[in-house]
């Protein structure tokens, strides 16, 4: 609340000659302390200080002038010069307030006494004053106000002026007439009033036109704001407040935040300051509304007041503080999640770690408690999040706390358990790159941290579990490579931590999947000498070095590991090892002992092979690898060209395991050994024993087939072609297609019927696409065989009449014929072309001359018959023709292909049916001439 003031007066020093003042000294603190002490307290100038007395013994001194006095005059003086004393010297001396008041009623009579007379030696204004403060003292406030209004209009040059319009307008503002007071005080402030006055009268200004109401606050603001102006000029000037200025400056903040709030708040509030320059006090100021709001219970406008400031300054120095605030109003609200917030943002502002450095210690712990709290309810809040299902959420606030974490970290002494935390948060948010490095961090550079082992053994199961398990993040995907230097951190820091063994047997395990076998023995060898290794941690070693040593070749090495992995599994010291695994060791060592024999075999050390074969089912009896290895005894006999022991270790195997898959190839290799063996007859018939239990029997029938061809044995060979080409197999190549013509041959050769196998070796050539030498030479002869056959059928058959009927089976048979020399000449070309055409030639010649020699019907006179003979020989010319055109053409070879006996022939019956021509004595080259031109 306004401090009430309007019953104030300061009095002002009587203004005194300057050669008096400097005649006259009173030295304050100090009373006369005898009679002789006294000193008169006008005295003559002298340039000599004057002896000293105290201030209390001179106002003793004028009050018993006052009271002895009869003259107005002196009593007045005296009075006046009490009253300077008293404002001289700071302390009540000479008269208490209730005998000063006793005393000014008193002096009232002398002061109108001397208006009365109009006659006075002193100064009027002084006078007026002096009666307008005794009439104050003795409650005669209208007797006062109209003598200082005499004051102002007698005297306006008057000293005593602005302390009269102050007393003016105080008694203005206390009767409520703040209109009236305004003016008063604006005079005041816009005369030259300085000092303590003319700031009590700005600040009364304030309250005038405060209590004017809203319409007259902007005007009260700007004022209030030059108070504080005033009495805080600088940022210095706030730490150095004198007790005196404090109620009026709290008031003036205080009425301040009353009118902005009774307003529009902070708004209100930066519309008073913009556009003025800055000031020192801003923050008081904001601060002050946040308060009146608190204490109303507003909390959001108290807030809100708090962070217009922020925003309205955010690089002011008392930023942090408002941002503390913020949260204990939340905190005083009881509201836990806006507490939460107002916590996070005031940690976020200072997270970088120059403004972190700017805050005070306070304010530093304050920012360290509040990331501790702010990570461990994040933290708390994903864990319960998880609980209930809601993954994402959850990865999100385990992220929140991370942050939260290695923020902290650096700012604390031990920083070891903050970076662990966030490794955990961070990789329960699957931000694996940042879990790791808070790991690491946490592990390697944090001194004397107790965890440090934990830390970094979780930085090795991280990089570890994302190979078992890889992450979808792509910028986290650890290869073999960095978990084993990661390891490798890990056992050079923490030398004797008891989880070495266990993850230096793990890494062996995975470069050996991994095929890095150097890097694998190097563990497996580090775990095998590690003198704290458990028995688990020695029998994976074990095996790493057995599965190295037998993919390396080293099988006698390998045979060693797995003896010792063996030794280990079906000892009691591995309790959780199953009868499966026991059994999978000996097989690996029955498999290394198996190798031995391979690798001996490999070598041509075939009878050490055999002997390592042997001893396989010496290890592992009755197995599979044992089943085997006799198999492959067998067949290293067979590869040592000792085909009668191998032949009969075979048949062995295939009586004791006639079901074994291994089986099914015994009789290919039986087949090989008898081949071997010169007994060609005998391996095709263990080929068709082969295919009675066969699905699909022919491939071996017809290798047996091809067997008997080689033995000699005919007929049983072409039965079973008759059988296989019963079955009308498709040719699906050339080589098929080769194949069943070469049966087809041989059947022609060897076989009853040939001319029907002559007939479909034929078409099968003409209907396929495919063709060889031989199967072309095969089908053309065949063809050229065939077309001789027709035309003897054709030759036998006698034009007879009635001869339209003999006729057409001679010209049918003759088609026949023509055709089958069309064929032999389409599939052998110019190879059977000569005797083709010969003999299609001779078709057309024979079936002209049986025209000529068939008989006359006898029915017909001697003309009939001549001109029945005239048509015969008509119709038999055509087909001479066609002949001799055939034997040309063939003639007409020599020049392109040489003479062969069937052109002979054709110039025969040339010579025979143009003997002029054709019949001479030439010796026929049998090579091609080259006609050159122009030799």
């Amino acid at each position: 609340m306004m401090k009430p003031v309007a019953g104030l007066f300061l009095c002002l020093m009587l203004v005194v000659p300057a050669a008096a003042q400097e005649a006259f000294r009173v030295e304050l603190g100090r009373d006369g302390e005898t009679i002789g002490d006294m000193r008169p307290v006008f005295l003559t100038f002298e340039s000599r200080p004057m002896p000293a007395i105290s201030p209390s013994e001179v106002a003793r001194r004028y009050h018993r002038l006052f009271r002895t006095s009869d003259e107005p005059e002196v009593r007045i003086d005296a009075l006046n010069r009490l009253s300077n004393i008293r404002d001289r010297s700071g302390s009540d001396v000479g008269l208490s307030a209730s005998e000063e008041e006793q005393v000014y009623s008193e002096a009232i009579s002398s002061y109108e006494s001397i208006l009365e007379r109009g006659s006075y030696g002193g100064r009027l204004d002084e006078l007026l004053y002096q009666m307008a403060k005794a009439h104050a003292l003795t409650g005669q406030q209208d007797a006062s106000i109209q003598r200082l209004k005499q004051l102002v209009g007698l005297y306006p040059k008057s000293p005593l002026v602005p302390e009269a319009r102050f007393r003016l307008a105080e008694s203005a503002f206390a009767a409520g007439r703040y209109t009236e007071a305004e003016t008063g005080y604006l005079h005041l402030v816009n005369s030259d009033a300085g000092g303590e006055l003319g700031i009590k009268a700005r600040y009364m200004l304030g309250w005038s036109q405060f209590k004017q109401g809203p319409s007259a606050w902007s005007r009260a603001a700007a004022t209030f704001i030059r108070v504080l102006d005033e009495f805080l000029p600088s940022a210095q000037s706030l730490g150095s407040v004198s007790d005196s200025s404090v109620d009026t400056i709290d008031d003036t903040f205080r009425v301040l935040a009353l009118m902005a709030a009774r307003n529009s708040g902070t708004d209100t509030l930066i519309a008073w300051l913009d556009g003025s320059r800055p000031h020192h006090w801003e923050h008081l100021l904001f601060d002050r509304l946040a308060d009146y709001y608190a204490v109303k219970g507003e909390t959001i406008a108290s807030v809100a007041a708090n962070q217009a400031f922020i925003d309205y300054s955010p690089s002011h120095r008392a930023v942090p503080a408002f941002r503390l605030q913020i949260v204990d109003v939340w905190q005083a609200a009881g509201d836990p999640e806006q507490v939460r917030n107002a916590r996070a943002e005031f940690v976020a502002s200072y997270s970088q770690d120059s403004a972190y450095a700017a805050l005070t210690g306070e304010q530093k712990n304050k920012w360290l408690s509040y990331s501790k709290r702010l990570a461990d309810y994040h933290y708390d809040l994903a864990t319960r999040l998880v609980e209930q299902g809601r993954v994402a959420k959850a990865e999100s606030t385990f992220a929140e706390a991370a942050v939260y974490y290695a923020h902290l970290a650096p700012r604390i002494d031990q920083s070891g358990e903050m970076l662990r935390l966030a490794g955990d948060a961070w990789l329960q948010a699957r931000d694996f790159p940042k879990a790791l490095t808070n790991f690491r961090r946490a592990a390697y550079e944090s001194p004397g941290y107790s965890e440090a082992a934990d830390a970094a053994w979780a930085a090795v199961a991280l990089l570890r579990n994302s190979l078992d398990r890889p992450t979808t993040v792509s910028a986290f995907q650890p290869e073999l490579k960095d978990v084993s230097n990661e390891a490798n951190r890990f056992s050079g820091r923490f030398e004797g931590d008891s989880r070495i063994p266990g993850l230096m047997a793990d890494l062996a395990t995975r470069w050996l999947a991994a095929g890095d076998h150097q890097l694998a023995l190097d563990y497996g060898s580090r775990v095998l000498t590690a003198p704290t290794a458990s028995p688990a941690e020695r029998y994976a070693a074990w095996q790493v070095m057995a599965r190295i040593r037998q993919e390396k070749g080293d099988y006698g090495l390998a045979e060693r590991a797995w003896g010792q992995a063996l030794n280990l599994a079906e000892s009691e010291r591995l309790a959780n090892v199953t009868e499966e695994q026991v059994s999978a060791i000996r097989k690996q060592l029955a498999t290394s002992v198996y190798r031995q024999a391979e690798l001996a075999v490999s070598s041509g050390r075939l009878g050490e092979a055999v002997g390592h074969f042997r001893r396989v089912d010496s290890v592992l009896p009755g197995s599979d690898v044992a089943i085997r290895a006799r198999y492959d005894a067998a067949n290293t006999l067979l590869k040592a060209s000792d085909w009668g022991a191998a032949v009969g270790d075979l048949q062995s195997f295939r009586a004791d395991f006639p079901q074994h898959e291994l089986t099914a190839g015994i009789s290919e290799k039986l087949v090989h050994a008898w081949i071997q063996s010169d007994e060609p007859t005998r391996a095709a018939s263990e080929l068709l024993l082969a295919a009675d239990n066969h699905a699909n029997p022919w491939h071996l029938k017809l290798r047996a087939a091809e067997l008997l061809n080689q033995a000699g044995n005919v007929a049983e060979r072409n039965a079973l072609y008759r059988d296989y080409l019963a079955t009308a197999p498709k040719a699906e190549s050339g080589a098929e297609h080769e194949q069943l013509q070469t049966f087809r041959h041989r059947l022609v050769e060897t076989g009853d019927n040939p001319d029907a196998w002559r007939e479909v070796l034929v078409q099968s050539e003409l209907d396929s696409t495919w063709h060889t030498a031989d199967t072309l030479e095969w089908a053309s002869r065949s063809s050229l065989v065939l077309g001789a056959r027709a035309a003897a059928v054709f030759t036998s058959i006698r034009l007879s009449q009635p001869l339209e009927q003999s006729l057409a089976r001679k010209q049918k048979a003759l088609e026949s014929a023509r055709q089958r020399f069309l064929d032999a000449e389409a599939l052998g070309g110019e190879r059977v072309l000569s005797e083709s055409l010969f003999r299609r030639a001779e078709l057309y010649r024979g079936l002209a001359k049986d025209l000529m020699a068939s008989t006359v019907p006898a029915d017909l006179n001697e003309l009939e018959a001549m001109q029945y003979q005239m048509l015969l020989e008509e119709e038999a010319f055509p087909f001479e023709d066609k002949a001799i055109q055939l034997h040309t053409e063939n003639h007409r070879r020599i020049t392109a292909e040489g003479y062969d006996p069937w052109i002979g022939r054709s110039l025969g019956v040339l010579a025979e049916l143009h003997p002029g021509r054709y019949e001479r004595s030439v010796k026929w080259l049998g090579w091609n001439m080259e006609i050159r031109d122009g030799v």
